[in-house]
């Protein structure tokens, strides 16, 4: 009986030791630790892996803009001819506006078809065709970031698409150096190529800018010193935190509202004060804060004394608004009818004459013929006198007796 408990003790203490897998296929690989296998390394295709080709065939499209239609023109045997190392097949419509990539007979790499893909994408987002056709390579990757709906503002949205840029592209140089990638800002997109790694940082660093968390000279500076200590072994298996700067955005002690709530409860105080104790006015002006005009902090308060007389100030945030809602309709009530009235004006007819029309300017005719008349008379009268005046002159009176 002792050895048989002895044998029981033994297999259970064997099954404890075993670790439960719960699928069939989850079991330890002889090569999962294994020191010398890189598992980051892309391997290169090669075409032996897949003998017979694709079964179906891929296709892919994509439009371009018109401005890029006469490089992609004069730049398409060349893209055509990179393809066809590959076995896909291109063509360049004009027509529609568009690029198209399909599979052939002659394809043995599944994957290359959407690199393919890629690479119109690019192209039609104004990267070179000599830098887009390295998208073919098994090494490179592309991510093209969409920049358009993280800013409402145009200016602003151009303002902080400029600090990617920077002065004459110096922080984007500094961006492909340090992130060995190749960036490229066009319109509302950021196409980017290079490492999954690099790619992953170009996106935090373009999407921090835009939304306005961080500086990308700061972010430079934090992958500088991240480069840096990358070269240190001894500090692989160690945080980097306490090396890293830490870039704060700088705000104010309050929010805009709050100091403004503070100036109106200043100003409010003084005006109590003053009717208590009969007294001036103490100056609203006594603190400093910004802007610095004190003629933006008259208007509001003039504003507030104005809420204070119609009883809006103490009105909550829903009245408000449907306050000033309703002005805007009234207001856009009465441009409305002011347009709609000129409009009709244009379709009303001309006003007919009248017959006191007619009879005034009968009378007034009239009188033009008797001014007329009496003009010609008068004028008769003195050609009459002066006839009368040559036939009396003697002549001879007026010659020299010899």
């Amino acid at each position: 009986m002792a050895e048989v408990e002895e044998k029981l003790q033994q297999e259970n203490q064997n099954l404890d030791k075993k670790v439960r897998y719960r699928g069939n296929h989850d079991k330890p690989k002889p090569w999962d630790d294994d020191p010398n296998i890189d598992r980051w390394t892309i391997e290169k295709f090669d075409p032996a892996w897949n003998p017979t080709g694709m079964l179906e065939v891929s296709t892919f499209s994509t439009l371009f803009p018109k401005y890029r239609e006469k490089y992609l023109q004069d730049s398409w045997p060349r893209i055509e001819s990179a393809l066809k190392q590959y076995g896909v097949a291109c063509k360049l419509n004009l027509v529609e506006g568009s690029m198209t990539v399909s599979t052939t007979r002659k394809t043995r790499d599944p994957y290359i078809v959407v690199k393919a893909r890629d690479l119109i994408k690019l192209l039609s987002r104004s990267v070179p065709a000599p830098q887009a056709i390295k998208i073919l390579e098994d090494e490179v990757q592309c991510d093209i970031i969409k920049i358009g709906n993280l800013v409402r503002n145009k200016a602003r949205f151009v303002k902080r698409r400029q600090r990617l840029l920077g002065p004459n592209s110096s922080t984007l140089k500094a961006m492909e150096i340090l992130l060995d990638c190749y960036i490229l800002i066009q319109g509302s997109t950021v196409a980017a190529m290079g490492s999954f790694k690099g790619l992953k940082q170009v996106r935090r660093v373009v999407e921090e800018c835009l939304r306005n968390e961080i500086h990308p000279v700061y972010q430079i500076k934090n992958l500088m010193m991240r480069k840096e200590l990358a070269k240190d072994p001894a500090l692989a298996t160690e945080s980097w935190a306490r090396f890293l700067p830490t870039f704060r955005k700088m705000f104010s002690k309050s929010s805009p509202k709050a100091r403004r709530r503070s100036h109106i409860q200043h100003y409010l105080l003084n005006r109590r004060l003053a009717r208590q104790e009969n007294l001036l006015l103490v100056s609203a002006f006594d603190y400093s804060f910004f802007p610095a005009n004190p003629l933006t902090l008259l208007y509001d308060f003039f504003q507030v004394d104005k809420q204070l007389e119609s009883g809006e100030y103490f009105m909550n945030d829903q009245k408000k608004a449907d306050k000033k809602w309703q002005e805007k309709q009234e207001k856009q009530s009465e441009k409305s009818a002011e347009k709609k009235r000129k409009r009709d004006a244009s379709f009303l007819p001309p006003e007919e004459p009248t017959q006191n029309n007619n009879l005034n300017k009968s009378e007034e005719s009239k009188k033009d013929i008797t001014e007329l008349t009496q003009s010609l008379k008068s004028k008769t009268k003195e050609l009459k006198k002066q006839k009368k005046t040559q036939e009396k002159v003697n002549a001879e009176e007026y010659i020299a007796v010899a």
